[in-house]
């Protein structure tokens, strides 16, 4: 009987033992937290960047540094910038064969799409031309996607004269205007570039998916109706481009009998040629070659029928002179200065969002099916470079065709050796063969055109937008009706607004949850997606599922708390008569913290403390523990209410609780 103390003693302090040892434990995980470096600098995180844009990662690790040489420095950084000079040594003939026939074969899409394209710029056709040339060649020599087709595209032309007619009239200053379109171009370029050296990728971003789902849709229905101007061969047209002035003004120009039949027979005709190529292309992918040659067809016959048939003198407008030759200087026009500077550079950020994002969205999905990964940020630099000598070169705004794309993977291309031997063709066209497009007929552009818009409207993922998420359907068709009955920017302006309220309404109002362990696990998840989730009596556990804790959503954060805290209290009291003990705050889903943040977490603590309750953290991310200290709150509150889990947090909390009972 004498020995039974003992033993009991010894237990005892074995478990006082192993308490100590696992607060111990505890107490050095938490150093870890507390005791981490501080987090790399804006400024070196922007160096950084700078440098991961051009030079390859595996030439960063701290032994190739040392070992570098200046000259293979200077080789990494060139290959990073130039990735021709990665897949070039490699590159094979038979490579250059496929890449061959799908770059003629491009070239046959490209010549009387860029021709097209540039009426609707309300440029000269050549300048299309032009596009189609110059930017190719550069991005071949900087871009990264095999398969993307460079050039000028509809919506961004219809963005460009839409835009820029408020600024300068084309009909009543050609020259002008002209100069204005190089300037814009030559701001895109800017912008694209500073976006991908600075890795600011994700300001495109705000154009979401959904958005630009709208937006292409809503600009493929503007730009058909603006091609009845040329398909019904009107004389009179509106400059504004919402669907009621357009049509508005086509009703009155048939009203007033100001079109010509012959123009509309000419352009149905061979616009139902084109569709019936597609469709025979699409069903039958042998015959890939049909559609993508079938608009170069109808330029050639529908201007020998016009020549042949001198239609022109009956009311079938043509396009008339075509200037040839290589791209002239146009270095000397750009107008950086005037009183047109800050709208130009205002247009040209909008063309560079739009631009990007539709080439970006169309070199990622290629390069999906190919089982490469695309880095947008090195795309941003080789498109801005581009599209700044373009505009140095008589180029417009440049960026990635999906037409013209898919004609390309499906002519079989393995590199972007494809658009080198597009650009070529086209340059041969400008020398030899712009004399002969003089009788081409104004509807056949137009036809060629419209062929090309359904492909911009993509009714099945506007359903599933709307089956997935209301409020990016709402983004959808915003961006759909403001391009459709007000104008593009209203579009634009409609999509982004709705976006970034989107994004605000996330951030004001974050997910809270209140969080029970689950069964048989150390793994803490939300009550409400897990009803079988077990909560600790006296501990309440909250989670924050904001990635920014800052001024926009603190004060909702701290009211939120402070009622489940008495919510609970209410309720323990009522059933237990106990009251709460510790709320720990799980902040591993917070990237970082504001001076705000930082004022409610103190708010916080002085509010539980005066009710005898600890607040404690745990998870706290790089960021948010290196600015809690540097605001000193962690001397003021005390560090050791920081841990490194939920589950840690929990089992402190626990034995300082049975610790206090015990003491009573």
């Amino acid at each position: 009987m004498g020995s039974l103390p003992t033993e009991s003693l010894s237990v005892e302090e074995h478990q006082q033992q192993q308490v100590e040892m696992d607060d111990t434990s505890r107490t050095e995980r938490a150093r870890w937290l507390l005791n981490s470096p501080d987090p790399p600098s804006i400024w070196h995180e922007l160096a950084g960047s700078i440098r991961e844009a051009f030079v390859p990662r595996n030439k960063l690790s701290s032994s190739s540094r040392v070992k570098q040489t200046w000259r293979r420095s200077a080789f990494s950084f060139l290959r990073g910038l130039f990735p021709i000079l990665n897949w070039g040594r490699n590159y094979k003939a038979s490579k250059f064969k496929s890449d061959l026939m799908a770059g003629l074969t491009l070239a046959s899409l490209s010549i009387p799409q860029s021709i097209g394209y540039a009426n609707l710029a309300k440029l000269d056709p050549q300048y299309g031309l032009y596009t189609s040339v110059i930017p190719p060649l550069i991005y071949a020599l900087m871009g990264s996607s095999r398969e993307i087709a460079i050039g000028p595209v509809a919506v961004v032309s219809m963005l460009l004269s839409a835009l820029m007619q408020n600024v300068q009239d084309p009909a009543a200053d050609p020259v002008a205007y002209r100069k204005l379109v190089f300037t814009v171009t030559f701001f895109a370029g800017v912008f694209q570039s500073v976006f991908g050296l600075f890795r600011l990728g994700f300001l495109v971003d705000f154009l979401s998916h959904a958005a630009i789902v709208g937006f292409m849709a809503g600009a493929a229905i503007v730009i058909g109706l603006q091609q009845l101007k040329g398909l019904l061969g009107i004389s009179h047209f509106t400059n504004k481009t919402d669907v009621v002035s357009v049509l508005g003004s086509v009703f009155s120009s048939l009203h007033h009998s100001y079109w010509y039949p012959l123009n509309f027979v000419l352009g149905c005709s061979f616009l139902i040629f084109l569709l019936i190529a597609r469709f025979i292309g699409r069903r039958n992918k042998k015959l890939f070659w049909l559609p993508a040659i079938a608009p170069l067809l109808s330029v050639i016959l529908s201007t020998l029928i016009v020549y042949l048939t001198k239609a022109d003198k009956h009311g079938v407008k043509i396009v008339k002179h075509i200037k040839g030759g290589l791209n002239p200087s146009s270095a000397h026009q750009l107008q950086l200065t005037g009183p047109h500077l800050g709208q130009t550079a205002k247009i040209g950020l909008i063309s560079a969002v739009v631009a990007l994002t539709e080439a970006i969205a169309v070199g990622r999905s290629f390069a999906s099916i190919k089982g490469y990964h695309l880095d947008g940020n090195k795309e941003m630099v080789a498109m801005g470079f581009m599209n700044i000598v373009g505009s140095l070169t008589s180029c417009y705004v440049a960026t990635g065709s999906f037409s013209r794309t898919a004609v390309n993977f499906s002519a079989g291309c393995q590199t972007v050796v494809s658009n080198i031997v597009m650009a070529i063709t086209v340059l041969l066209s400008l020398e030899l063969f712009t004399s002969l497009l003089y009788y081409t007929p104004i509807a056949i552009l137009a036809s060629i055109i419209l062929s090309a818009l359904p492909g911009l409207i993509d009714i099945n993922e506007a359903i599933n937008i709307y089956k997935v998420d209301k409020l990016d359907f709402l983004a959808c068709i915003g961006a759909f009706l403001g391009v459709l009955f007000a104008s593009v920017e209203i579009g634009l302006l409609a999509a982004v607004t709705i976006s970034f309220a989107k994004i605000l309404l996330n951030a004001v109002r974050p997910g809270i949850e209140l969080q029970g362990r689950l069964p048989r696990t150390d793994t803490y998840g939300d009550i409400s997606q897990f009803p079988m989730a077990i909560k600790t009596p006296g501990i309440l556990t909250i989670r924050i599922n904001s990635a920014l804790f800052c001024f926009a959503n603190a004060n909702f954060i701290r009211e939120r708390i402070m009622r489940w805290v008495t919510e609970e209290q209410d309720e323990l009291e009522e059933t237990t008569k106990r009251t709460i003990q510790a709320v720990i705050i799980d902040m591993s889903n917070s990237m970082n913290i504001d001076t705000s943040g930082i004022l409610v977490l103190e708010e916080l603590h002085k509010k539980l403390a005066s009710n005898g309750i600890e607040l404690v953290m745990a998870s706290p991310r790089w960021q948010v523990i290196h600015k809690l200290k540097s605001a000193k709150l962690l001397d003021r509150i005390g560090k050791g209410c920081v841990y490194l889990s939920v589950a840690e947090a929990m089992e402190a909390c626990l034995t300082s609780k049975f610790a206090a009972l015990s003491n009573c």
